[in-house]
């Protein structure tokens, strides 16, 4: 099984600035006002056609209530060589976004950023209201204990992106704290192949600092840089409640998506045999790994480092 040697004892810093208490109590009430608003939204969605953007705008809000902002890049792709799989930027379809792990957020700033199907834990689907939410938001449900469950899963993953609906999952396995990543597993990389669909890699992370995004109005950064910020981090023997008081005690912090362009195997690959099939799948995690980890150390400043303007 994936295992990450992240543990809160040692990956955890201090946040760069405390919210105080009533700017904590306040999170704390619209995060549950958020919730609670949305069982019934949930509950009337079922399978609709407009559930992805009512999840995207949900997730939104949700992550506003946490104090948490949502700050989105295009990255780009660069595949030579003799690589099995080729960038196809113009493609805009359904497609497998596959992303690194770190919170139990993820899965949210993922739906907050594209109309998606997240591939979440089973432990999800047995916390009160989430277990709700989720599952009407459209979340398929992995059980991380029980290998022999993930050739349905994929089955699962296959379908929904068959009918034409993205699916997130993270390929990884496990979280880590967000200073470094696991190695990706190529299974649920089948479900895109099977559908014919491509791979949208993600790279995910967490930054605190007040110009973090932030721009003059003439487009250009403030020149504040960001620090990586471990405190939304879901790792070891963590829990979800002191995950949740973590977050919304800090001030400044955003998670920051990068959208790389859609990769696709170089050839059909469906028909194929066992062995083209695993080949394809181990090139599509490899070259996704490569360019997530790209996104992960562009233009960060670790705690304590100092940038000096030019």
């Amino acid at each position: 099984m994936p295992t990450s040697p992240c543990v809160p004892d040692v990956c955890l810093r201090a946040q760069a600035r405390r919210a105080g208490p009533l700017r904590r109590a306040a999170r704390m009430a619209g995060a549950a006002a958020v919730l609670l608003a949305g069982l019934p939204i949930a509950l009337a969605l079922g399978r609709s056609a407009r559930r992805g953007v009512v999840t995207m705008l949900w997730s939104r809000l949700l992550l506003r209530a946490l104090g948490v902002r949502l700050v989105t890049h295009r990255g780009f792709s660069f595949i030579g060589g003799s690589a099995r799989v080729r960038a196809v930027p113009g493609e805009d379809g359904p497609a497998l976004l596959v992303a690194n792990h770190v919170s139990w957020l993820d899965p949210l700033v993922i739906t907050a950023t594209a109309a998606c199907r997240p591939l979440a834990k089973a432990e999800v689907g047995r916390w009160p209201i989430i277990r709700t939410l989720a599952g009407r938001g459209g979340a398929l449900f992995i059980d991380r204990d029980r290998l022999s469950a993930l050739p349905g899963v994929v089955a699962d993953m296959t379908a929904a992106l068959r009918r034409g609906e993205s699916v997130a999952a993270f390929p990884e396995g496990t979280t880590w704290c967000g200073r470094e990543m696991g190695r990706f597993r190529p299974a649920v990389f089948q479900a895109a192949l099977d559908a014919g669909v491509p791979v949208r890699p993600v790279a995910l992370r967490f930054l605190e600092g007040a110009g973090v995004g932030r721009t003059t109005g003439a487009g250009r950064f403030t020149g504040q840089r960001a620090a990586l910020s471990t405190r939304p981090s879901y790792v070891g023997d963590d829990t979800l409640l002191a995950s949740v008081l973590r977050i919304v005690a800090t001030r400044d912090l955003v998670a920051e998506v990068t959208v790389f362009p859609a990769v696709r195997p170089d050839g059909p690959v469906a028909l194929g045999g066992p062995v083209q099939r695993r080949q394809a799948r181990t090139a599509l995690a490899r070259i996704a790994e490569a360019q997530v980890r790209t996104g992960l150390v562009t233009g960060l400043v670790e705690p304590g480092e100092q940038v000096v303007a030019a």
